[in-house]
């Protein structure tokens, strides 16, 4: 009896291990650029990101530190000035996919994923985004991206380059999440 119900512990155990994925190289862009200027953007390659196949929660979780420039003195600029990384060392994302069953995906689906963002110590919720989900062998790979406004984020741009930095900043997110 007591081995019947180790086993039945054991698989449920391993079951509900299967409906989690996650990723510690998932991978958030953005841009802020404006025409006929220099180029504003970067990439972080390093956010851990976990989804649950069965209720389609996810969360994702970058260290802002983490964001690469082509330019050093942009980043410096971004870290002290705009995003505060000493006092605000995280960004989050904390929301749910909708609309399909994503443990039996097989083709590319697109669906769509609401949420909170949380940058610069400010939360802001968004909503349908579009994402596209794939299987990649076990993995299952989620892109897409969204625009929020720095304002949002209480990430005011100075005169001096409000010509050259776009209000509207364009994320790109891809993350490839293994069965945990």
């Amino acid at each position: 009896m007591k081995k019947i119900v180790l086993l039945i512990i054991l698989f449920g155990l391993q079951t509900t291990a299967q409906n989690k994925y996650l990723t510690k190289t998932g991978r958030v862009a953005f841009e802020a650029s404006v025409p006929s200027f220099e180029e504003v953007k970067a990439a972080n390659q390093g956010v851990t990101a976990i989804l649950n196949s069965d209720t389609g929660a996810f969360a994702a979780l970058a260290l802002v530190k983490g964001f690469r420039f082509k330019n050093a003195l942009m980043e410096e600029h971004f870290n002290e000035n705009y995003a505060e990384s000493e006092t605000y060392p995280k960004a989050t994302f904390k929301g749910n996919l909708e609309g399909s069953n994503l443990a039996k995906i097989e083709n590319e689906h697109t669906l769509t994923i609401s949420g909170e963002l949380t940058f610069h110590g400010k939360t802001k919720t968004l909503n349908n985004i579009k994402a596209i989900v794939t299987k990649n062998g076990s993995n299952i790979v989620l892109t897409g991206h969204f625009t929020v406004l720095a304002a949002d984020f209480n990430i005011s741009i100075p005169k001096i380059v409000r010509n050259k930095v776009a209000e509207t900043v364009k994320i790109d997110f891809e993350f490839n999440l293994a069965p945990k």
